[in-house]
């Protein structure tokens, strides 16, 4: 059961974008705001340059986080539950603040990391 292992290490890694600020400037996109996940290593699309097609979200390992309903949205990375009264990535864009939504991201990515590293954990003992 890699597959935790592998998106535990998915997830760490853009903890480790966030933490470093990487969500506040862009030498990529110094124009506009970044846009999490979208904007980082995790998405699959992160070096498409439009020299072929994107690849379909449905491949996107995070895929797993977004809710049924928002799956086939044109960015479903957006629509992750990061807090336990139903805020998304795109609440936050909605009505929150960019320190609101690094905060939430963070707590959930922490949160998420754990899970994931326990069921892993568990996966292996019971092996």
């Amino acid at each position: 059961m890699g597959d935790k292992r592998q998106l535990a290490q998915i997830l760490r890694s853009e903890l480790t974008f966030l933490e470093q600020g990487a969500y506040r400037r862009s030498e990529r996109y110094p124009w506009r705001p970044n846009f999490v996940f979208e904007d980082s290593s995790t998405c699959i699309n992160f070096f498409y340059h439009g020299h072929t097609e994107p690849r379909p979200c449905e491949e996107c390992p995070l895929i797993e986080f977004v809710p049924q309903d928002h799956r086939y949205a044109r960015f479903p990375c957006r629509h992750i539950n990061l807090t336990e009264r139903g805020e998304t990535v795109n609440s936050f864009y909605e009505y929150g603040t960019q320190e609101e939504l690094e905060a939430a991201l963070g707590h959930w990515l922490r949160r998420t990391i754990q899970q994931l590293e326990a069921e892993e954990s568990t996966h292996v003992q019971a092996a």
